[in-house]
């Protein structure tokens, strides 16, 4: 069982900047992946970023050059940097990982985050 625990996220203006931070219960230092993810009411949740244990990562398309993931392993937490944020990126977002490839999902309970004018 894992735990995730997800903060930082609030309220700003577009073109301004937020980090949200994700801690594990558990080392993450083998965890075959992290990531975050957003969704919207009414909508399906969706992939922001992956980082897999080799240190790869995987963004969707609409924050590629904006957002970056990362993971400090000794601190047991993930990290997604959000610069130039839009009014689009308001969503409540979740950390996700997965300790093995066929492993289940584990979830945190979700910060929201609010770009508005």
């Amino acid at each position: 069982q894992v735990q995730l625990v997800e903060s930082g996220g609030g309220l700003v203006q577009p073109g301004e900047s937020l980090r949200l931070s994700c801690v594990a219960s558990a080392s993450i230092f083998s965890m075959y992946r992290m990531g975050w993810y957003r969704q919207v009411p009414g909508k399906q949740r969706e992939l922001v970023a992956i980082i897999l244990r080799d240190g790869s990562t995987t963004y969707t398309d609409s924050v590629k050059g904006r957002f970056t993931i990362s993971r400090d392993n000794a601190k047991n937490t993930v990290y997604l940097q959000m610069n130039s944020l839009k009014l689009e990126d308001t969503a409540v977002y979740y950390c996700n990982c997965k300790v093995g490839v066929n492993t289940r999902n584990y979830w945190g309970q979700g910060t929201q985050v609010t770009v508005s004018s």
